[in-house]
């Protein structure tokens, strides 16, 4: 039965203590995915995300007559082991200019970019396409690279649909832009040793882009003939657990009053943990717990009256003293999970600024300007300054979240339901992109789950787990 279209996160009321697993990670899985094409020999990716995403991935690969192989995870129902029988760098698959073979990528960005550089390695003719949203969003750094390093590529205004023109390995310089997406080095990077390419990437961070980083050190540790791959948990979908965590900490204090202080210095009593949370240092939102504490030290719930008396004003004034400046950036902070940190700051107990949202603004949907929209319609105040967004102290009340098709924008409101009254998502079956048993955490008995208690909000008739599910 699917996700109704319309539901209500009915907030918690008792404390609860979670260890949740969330899926495989959405940006190392499809990296894998385009490494074990290319390799020589056959490779294992273990913990694989299987998710809308990575479907179109693995469809794609398909069309292209690479086999693989899906089975399920034992671990985590929203993971696969993946087997996939690289070629050695070439492309069995092609079509001619009057037939081009084509390839659906739906609204994946690293679909759209890793598979435009993969299929010049074919020889042939490629037709590139997704969804609506998808056409509108940029890619023409990549095809300005992929043209210098000497392919024909015909795109309209530098955007998919575009019709790829395989000529097999070219040895060449190219250099690419990041300012708009670090998907554009990733997908060159990717298939550089293949296509005897050398690239430089150029632009806003280039040097210390975490996704690029990402994607050299992948290159650098996968199997190129072939074996088993671990892909870890995905640290963005992992946040929106920690991020409920940070707003469910204040059951804790108003049945453990005693503990706060100690907590104030010790950061104890998370209510959720994620497991296997990665440490290998390649996903940039790994680090959301600390740059939340760093920037909103347990001032979470603070303002909400909720704790008790007996907190001594002079602790609270010490730490605001002593952290940083209440500013977090997309370029050098954290990744996607920016966005759950935007929707936790009207908690804090003074503003705080996001900065360098660019890139968000041409991804899944224009998110710096539906961050402000859907946190305004909740009661909140934030300021909107060229790429930044300041979002001040506020109270809270519920709303209907328009998620524009975003499954992040859907994650991230679903955990502020977990506070706030009312919240209800509309279109909640997009988090099938990346995390389609999202919902499903949430509801599930702890210590698995959350406990949470969700309906369908025309009915008001609450959901079982079977019909939670994003398909």
């Amino acid at each position: 039965m699917p996700l109704p279209d319309l539901i209500e996160i009915v907030p918690l009321e008792k404390p609860i203590q979670a260890e949740i697993a969330v899926p495989g990670s959405k940006s190392i899985t499809n990296r894998a995915l385009i490494l074990a094409a290319l390799a020589d020999g056959e490779t294992f990716l273990r913990g694989a995300l299987w998710s809308e995403d990575t479907q179109v991935m693995v469809e794609a690969l398909g069309k292209l007559g690479f086999e693989a192989k899906v089975e399920n995870d034992p671990l985590e129902f929203c993971n696969r082991t993946i087997t996939v029988k690289g070629r050695g760098g070439d492309i069995p698959k092609a079509g001619t200019e009057a037939e081009p073979l084509e390839i659906f990528v739906g609204n994946a960005g690293t679909a759209a970019r890793f598979l435009t550089a993969l299929v010049c390695l074919g020889r042939g003719v490629y037709r590139l396409h997704g969804v609506p949203r998808m056409h509108e969003r940029p890619q023409e750094p990549l095809l300005l690279a992929l043209r210098e390093l000497g392919y024909r590529i015909e795109a309209t205004q530098g955007k998919l649909p575009a019709l790829v023109f395989g000529s097999g390995p070219r040895e060449g310089k190219c250099v690419v832009s990041i300012d708009e997406s670090s998907q554009f080095a990733s997908a060159l990077l990717l298939c550089a040793k293949a296509g005897t390419w050398k690239v430089e990437v150029a632009g806003e961070n280039a040097e210390e882009s975490p996704y690029v980083a990402m994607t050299s050190r992948l290159v650098e540790s996968f199997p190129q003939k072939g074996g088993a791959f671990q892909i870890e948990p995905d640290a963005s979908s992992g946040s929106y657990m920690l991020g409920a965590s940070k707003l469910l900490k204040q059951f804790q204090y108003r049945e453990h009053s005693e503990l706060l202080e100690v907590e104030l210095s010790t950061g104890l009593l998370e209510p959720i943990e994620v497991t296997n949370w990665p440490s290998s240092g390649w996903q940039i939102d790994e680090r959301f717990s600390q740059i939340i504490e760093r920037t909103t030290p347990l001032r979470l719930g603070l303002q909400t009256g909720w704790a008790p008396r007996s907190i001594r004003r002079d602790v609270v004034d010490t730490m605001r003293d002593a952290r940083q400046e209440p500013v977090i950036s997309r370029a050098i902070d954290l990744g996607d999970s920016i966005m759950t940190a935007i929707v936790l700051a009207p908690f804090s107990l003074e503003p705080i600024r996001f900065v360098d949202l660019g890139r968000l603004r041409v991804q899944e949907c224009e998110r710096v300007a539906a961050l402000r929209s859907e946190l305004t319609k909740c009661g909140a105040k934030v300021v909107e300054t060229g790429d930044a967004l300041e979002v001040f102290p506020s109270n809270l009340h519920g709303a209907e979240i328009e998620t524009y098709n975003d499954h992040r924008m859907a994650m991230c409101f679903a955990v502020l339901g977990l506070r706030v009254p009312g919240i209800k998502i509309r279109n909640p079956a997009c988090v099938k992109k990346t995390f389609p048993n999202f919902f499903q955490k949430l509801a599930a008995a702890p210590p698995q789950g959350l406990g949470a208690t969700i309906l369908d909000a025309k009915s008001g008739r609450k959901l079982g787990l079977e019909e939670l599910f994003a398909d």
